[in-house]
């Protein structure tokens, strides 16, 4: 037996929205409900629960399930918090990424650990391209944290021979591992300790790589 075309996230026509829609608090709505459960494991009926609206007016206002998914991962992003540029050193960026983003993963107010890492780890090959928008949107935390590191060799505070892949990939590890452990129930205590760690690797992972400073010369 073939999908639904509310099942699958196609499009569906239909009448205008409810009287009284509010937009931003349908999507916030459907933000929390795929953060919580990934993409796959929401329904459109879980979707129009959740939204207080039904079928006909989620895809008048959002075009498909799809759509939303996209719409509500924008709304994520807007509302990450981004400290990096607002740091002297390359160090504290990267130490106030961490703890900044251990916070929002643990905002009581929220569902635990992050979208972008949790909402579509394993889908099926139909649902593929979701799992590669948030492939792309780690692939540009990635970019951001480089150019930051970048930053810091030309300021001075980052040894011009460090590995920079190696240290955006050590460090972005951390991050998406806490967002998993997050999601399992450690605390703030566990996750902050995992942050100085870390951070007391620093020297070590930003250290100058022998092999660089050679071929630079």
């Amino acid at each position: 037996m073939g999908m639904s075309t509310a099942q699958s996230g196609g499009v569906m026509p239909g009448p205008g929205r409810p009287r009284g829609f509010d937009r931003d608090a349908a999507l916030r709505a459907a933000m929390y409900l795929f953060w919580e459960h990934g993409y796959e494991g929401v329904s459109i009926s879980d979707l129009t629960a959740a939204m207080g609206i039904g079928p006909r007016s989620l895809y008048t206002a959002f075009g498909s399930k799809e759509e939303l998914f996209r719409e509500s991962v924008a709304l994520y992003g807007n509302a990450t918090p981004r400290p990096m540029d607002r740091q002297p050193t390359a160090r504290g960026a990267v130490e106030a990424m961490l703890r900044e983003r251990v916070e929002a993963n643990l905002d009581p107010e929220t569902p635990l650990g992050c979208m972008v890492v949790l909402a579509a780890t394993n889908v099926t090959p139909d649902n593929a391209h979701v799992r590669e928008l948030l492939t792309e949107l780690r692939a540009a935390d990635r970019a951001d944290l480089l150019a930051r590191l970048e930053r810091g060799i030309a300021d001075g505070d980052l040894a011009a021979g460090a590995d920079l892949e190696a240290v955006a990939s050590f460090y972005l590890t951390v991050l998406h591992g806490l967002a998993i452990r997050i999601r399992d129930g450690c605390s703030r205590a566990d996750a902050q300790r995992v942050v100085d760690n870390a951070m007391h690797a620093w020297d070590s992972v930003a250290a100058p790589d022998p092999a660089r400073s050679i071929v630079d010369r």
